[in-house]
Protein backbone atom coordinates (compact mmCIF):
# COMPACT_ATOMS: atom_id res chain seq x y z
CA UNK A 1 0.00 0.00 0.00
CA UNK A 2 2.71 2.48 1.05
CA UNK A 3 4.36 1.77 -2.43
CA UNK A 4 1.02 1.94 -4.37
CA UNK A 5 0.12 5.37 -2.56
CA UNK A 6 3.98 6.95 -3.33
CA UNK A 7 4.66 5.67 -6.87
CA UNK A 8 0.78 7.12 -7.74
CA UNK A 9 1.81 10.47 -6.41
CA UNK A 10 5.46 10.67 -8.22
CA UNK A 11 3.16 9.84 -11.49
CA UNK A 12 1.02 12.06 -10.59
CA UNK A 13 3.84 14.99 -10.55
CA UNK A 14 5.51 13.69 -13.89
CA UNK A 15 2.31 13.78 -15.84
CA UNK A 16 1.32 10.11 -16.28
CA UNK A 17 -2.17 10.39 -15.36
CA UNK A 18 -3.36 6.83 -16.60
CA UNK A 19 -0.43 5.32 -14.72
CA UNK A 20 -1.49 7.07 -11.81
CA UNK A 21 -5.10 6.38 -11.70
CA UNK A 22 -5.02 2.81 -12.16
CA UNK A 23 -2.36 2.18 -8.87
CA UNK A 24 -4.76 4.30 -7.19
CA UNK A 25 -7.58 1.70 -8.07
CA UNK A 26 -5.37 -1.31 -7.04
CA UNK A 27 -4.22 0.68 -3.86
CA UNK A 28 -8.17 1.13 -3.22
CA UNK A 29 -8.80 -2.34 -3.52
CA UNK A 30 -6.02 -3.58 -1.42
CA UNK A 31 -6.65 -1.42 1.55
CA UNK A 32 -10.40 -2.46 1.23
CA UNK A 33 -9.23 -5.86 1.26
CA UNK A 34 -7.08 -4.93 4.35
CA UNK A 35 -8.94 -2.87 6.20
CA UNK A 36 -6.90 -0.32 5.90
CA UNK A 37 -9.02 3.10 6.06
CA UNK A 38 -6.52 5.39 5.60
CA UNK A 39 -4.93 4.40 2.56
CA UNK A 40 -7.68 4.16 0.80
CA UNK A 41 -8.73 7.65 1.76
CA UNK A 42 -5.31 8.83 0.41
CA UNK A 43 -6.28 6.68 -2.81
CA UNK A 44 -9.19 8.64 -3.34
CA UNK A 45 -7.86 11.90 -2.55
CA UNK A 46 -5.34 10.66 -5.43
CA UNK A 47 -7.79 10.02 -8.00
CA UNK A 48 -9.50 13.13 -7.59
CA UNK A 49 -6.05 14.87 -7.92
CA UNK A 50 -5.92 13.18 -11.62
CA UNK A 51 -9.35 14.08 -12.18
CA UNK A 52 -8.47 18.19 -11.60
CA UNK A 53 -5.54 17.48 -14.06
CA UNK A 54 -7.43 15.84 -16.75
CA UNK A 55 -10.08 18.25 -16.74
CA UNK A 56 -12.87 16.89 -14.78
CA UNK A 57 -13.54 19.00 -12.33
CA UNK A 58 -16.49 18.38 -10.58
CA UNK A 59 -15.40 15.12 -9.85
CA UNK A 60 -12.43 16.40 -8.56
CA UNK A 61 -13.92 18.32 -6.06
CA UNK A 62 -16.28 15.45 -4.82
CA UNK A 63 -13.71 12.90 -4.93
CA UNK A 64 -11.01 15.29 -2.82
CA UNK A 65 -13.38 16.68 -0.99
CA UNK A 66 -14.83 13.10 0.40
CA UNK A 67 -10.74 11.85 0.47
CA UNK A 68 -10.03 14.70 2.87
CA UNK A 69 -13.17 14.05 5.08
CA UNK A 70 -12.12 10.81 5.24
CA UNK A 71 -8.47 11.12 6.38
CA UNK A 72 -9.37 13.75 9.06
CA UNK A 73 -10.27 11.57 11.90
CA UNK A 74 -7.33 9.62 11.79
CA UNK A 75 -5.15 12.49 11.94
CA UNK A 76 -2.36 13.07 9.78
CA UNK A 77 -1.83 16.09 7.79
CA UNK A 78 1.96 15.04 5.84
CA UNK A 79 0.36 15.36 2.21
CA UNK A 80 -3.08 17.28 2.97
CA UNK A 81 -1.63 20.61 1.65
CA UNK A 82 -0.93 19.09 -2.01
CA UNK A 83 -4.49 17.42 -1.36
CA UNK A 84 -5.69 21.21 -0.16
CA UNK A 85 -3.67 22.69 -3.52
CA UNK A 86 -5.30 20.31 -6.21
CA UNK A 87 -9.08 21.01 -4.28
CA UNK A 88 -8.20 24.33 -4.36
CA UNK A 89 -7.26 25.12 -8.06
CA UNK A 90 -10.45 23.05 -8.76
CA UNK A 91 -12.67 24.94 -7.44
CA UNK A 92 -11.08 28.16 -8.63
CA UNK A 93 -11.99 26.33 -12.18
CA UNK A 94 -15.34 26.11 -11.15
CA UNK A 95 -15.21 29.87 -10.09
CA UNK A 96 -15.66 28.90 -6.44
CA UNK A 97 -12.75 31.58 -5.81
CA UNK A 98 -14.17 31.46 -1.95
CA UNK A 99 -13.70 27.70 -1.43
CA UNK A 100 -10.84 27.82 -3.48
CA UNK A 101 -8.81 30.42 -0.66
CA UNK A 102 -10.27 28.86 1.74
CA UNK A 103 -8.63 25.63 1.06
CA UNK A 104 -5.09 27.67 0.18
CA UNK A 105 -5.60 29.20 4.17
CA UNK A 106 -5.85 25.62 5.68
CA UNK A 107 -2.99 24.37 3.55
CA UNK A 108 -0.87 27.58 4.27
CA UNK A 109 -2.02 26.88 7.70
CA UNK A 110 -0.60 23.71 7.89
CA UNK A 111 2.69 23.96 6.70
CA UNK A 112 3.56 26.93 9.60
CA UNK A 113 2.02 24.69 12.19
CA UNK A 114 4.02 21.82 11.13
CA UNK A 115 6.81 23.01 9.85
CA UNK A 116 6.21 20.74 6.86
CA UNK A 117 7.59 22.36 3.88
CA UNK A 118 8.04 19.91 1.16
CA UNK A 119 4.22 21.88 -0.64
CA UNK A 120 5.13 24.89 0.00
CA UNK A 121 6.33 26.22 -3.31
CA UNK A 122 3.02 24.33 -4.67
CA UNK A 123 0.68 26.24 -2.48
CA UNK A 124 2.42 29.56 -3.59
CA UNK A 125 1.64 28.19 -7.33
CA UNK A 126 -1.92 27.78 -6.94
CA UNK A 127 -2.76 31.03 -4.95
CA UNK A 128 -0.76 32.85 -7.83
CA UNK A 129 -2.97 30.94 -10.36
CA UNK A 130 -6.03 31.88 -8.51
CA UNK A 131 -5.42 34.95 -8.07
CA UNK A 132 -5.47 35.23 -11.75
CA UNK A 133 -7.96 33.54 -12.49
CA UNK A 134 -10.22 35.39 -9.89
CA UNK A 135 -13.00 37.69 -11.59
CA UNK A 136 -10.81 40.89 -9.96
CA UNK A 137 -7.63 39.25 -11.54
CA UNK A 138 -4.39 40.39 -9.41
CA UNK A 139 -1.26 40.33 -11.34
CA UNK A 140 0.65 41.58 -8.44
CA UNK A 141 -0.47 39.23 -6.02
CA UNK A 142 0.07 36.32 -8.30
CA UNK A 143 3.51 37.76 -8.92
CA UNK A 144 4.32 37.73 -5.28
CA UNK A 145 3.00 34.54 -5.07
CA UNK A 146 5.09 33.04 -7.96
CA UNK A 147 8.10 34.66 -6.56
CA UNK A 148 7.45 32.67 -3.14
CA UNK A 149 7.37 29.63 -4.68
CA UNK A 150 10.63 30.50 -6.37
CA UNK A 151 12.49 31.52 -3.26
CA UNK A 152 11.06 28.15 -1.74
CA UNK A 153 12.32 26.28 -4.69
CA UNK A 154 15.56 27.72 -4.74
CA UNK A 155 16.07 27.41 -0.67
CA UNK A 156 15.17 23.68 -0.78
CA UNK A 157 17.46 23.10 -4.24
CA UNK A 158 13.72 21.30 -5.24
CA UNK A 159 14.53 21.54 -9.56
CA UNK A 160 11.18 20.61 -10.37
CA UNK A 161 9.50 22.96 -8.22
CA UNK A 162 11.63 25.88 -9.23
CA UNK A 163 10.82 25.17 -12.96
CA UNK A 164 7.00 25.17 -12.56
CA UNK A 165 7.44 28.26 -10.65
CA UNK A 166 9.67 29.87 -13.71
CA UNK A 167 7.16 28.78 -16.04
CA UNK A 168 4.14 30.57 -14.11
CA UNK A 169 5.92 33.46 -13.48
CA UNK A 170 7.48 33.62 -17.51
CA UNK A 171 3.54 33.22 -18.60
CA UNK A 172 2.82 36.37 -16.36
CA UNK A 173 5.34 38.24 -17.85
CA UNK A 174 4.96 37.25 -21.09
CA UNK A 175 1.55 38.55 -21.52
CA UNK A 176 3.17 41.96 -19.84
CA UNK A 177 5.11 42.01 -22.75
CA UNK A 178 8.39 40.84 -20.36
CA UNK A 179 9.17 37.95 -23.31
CA UNK A 180 12.85 38.89 -22.44
CA UNK A 181 12.86 38.61 -19.14
CA UNK A 182 10.72 35.51 -18.92
CA UNK A 183 13.32 33.93 -21.13
CA UNK A 184 16.06 34.62 -19.13
CA UNK A 185 14.38 33.68 -15.92
CA UNK A 186 13.38 30.18 -17.97
CA UNK A 187 16.04 29.16 -19.74
CA UNK A 188 18.70 28.45 -17.27
CA UNK A 189 16.05 26.40 -14.84
CA UNK A 190 15.12 24.06 -18.19
CA UNK A 191 19.26 24.40 -19.06
CA UNK A 192 19.68 22.24 -15.45
CA UNK A 193 17.93 19.43 -16.57
CA UNK A 194 19.69 16.38 -18.29
CA UNK A 195 17.15 14.06 -18.71
CA UNK A 196 13.08 13.40 -18.09
CA UNK A 197 12.21 15.25 -21.07
CA UNK A 198 9.68 13.05 -21.66
CA UNK A 199 7.80 14.39 -18.77
CA UNK A 200 4.96 17.00 -19.19
CA UNK A 201 7.10 19.87 -17.29
CA UNK A 202 9.59 19.90 -19.44
CA UNK A 203 7.62 19.59 -22.33
CA UNK A 204 6.31 22.15 -21.41
CA UNK A 205 9.05 24.34 -20.43
CA UNK A 206 10.72 23.72 -23.94
CA UNK A 207 7.11 24.77 -25.92
CA UNK A 208 6.98 27.70 -23.61
CA UNK A 209 11.11 28.88 -24.24
CA UNK A 210 10.44 28.11 -28.19
CA UNK A 211 7.70 30.57 -28.25
CA UNK A 212 9.53 33.24 -26.23
CA UNK A 213 12.51 33.16 -28.79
Amino acid sequence: MFALAFTSMIHIQCGNYAKASAQADELITLADNKGAAQWKSLAIVEKGCVFSLTGKTPDAVHTITVGIAASRPMGGALWRPTFLSSLASACADLGQFDEAWRCINEATAIIETNKERRWEAQVNLVAGEIALKSPTSDPAKAATSFDHALAVARAQQAKSWELRAAMSMARLWRDQGKRDEARDLLAPVYGWFTEGFDTRDLKDAKALLEELA
